[in-house]
């Protein structure tokens, strides 16, 4: 498994709508044209897990330390096609007024409503056959303009949408 870490990061609007921010990848790479959370590979330099999401967050959407406040450490999870072990953590951020991001890595940043994702409007699953699977499989997903956000990252904000809702964590 290829270690990696990513940033699940969250905030209130001007208007008080809590939102999550996600990356839409390029089309490069593994995960090309797949919506992320902001983070990837660990580098042996990297001291932690969290070391790796913050430094990624920096240099995907120039996020850095100061406009980010960790509020916890995510169960790990695993890809089940790609072989990445994924530690994520949970953080409140202070958004930028403009997202800088690295071209051609992260095609758009999005900041995606906690309650659009709460309406089972925004729910779907389907068959898909994917790259090295022998048989289609059921994939859930959400609906994210024109994008579907799957795989890894929707099963770590899956169970965090209600919670984060409910106000378990003071974002």
């Amino acid at each position: 498994m290829r270690e990696s870490a990513v940033l699940v990061p969250v905030f209130r609007d001007a208007a008080g709508e809590l939102k999550v921010v996600l990356v839409h990848r390029g089309e490069r790479g593994v995960h090309g044209g797949q919506l992320a959370f902001p983070g990837g590979k660990r580098d042996p330099e990297d001291a932690s897990f969290l070391a790796t999401a913050l430094r990624e967050t920096r240099e995907e959407v120039g996020l850095g330390p100061e406009s980010i406040e960790v509020l916890t450490a995510l169960p790990e999870i695993q890809t089940f096609t790609t072989g990445f072990h994924i530690a994520p953590f949970l953080a409140r951020i202070t958004p930028p007024p403009t997202w800088q991001f690295q071209q051609p890595e992260i095609a758009e940043v999005l900041e995606v409503s906690l309650r659009y994702l709460a309406d089972p409007a925004a729910h779907g699953e389907e068959e898909w056959q994917l790259t090295g699977w022998p048989h289609p499989a059921p994939i859930s997903f959400w609906r994210v303009g024109p994008h579907h956000l799957w795989g890894a990252s929707y099963r770590i904000l899956r169970p965090l949408v209600p919670r984060l809702l409910a106000g378990e964590w003071a974002v």
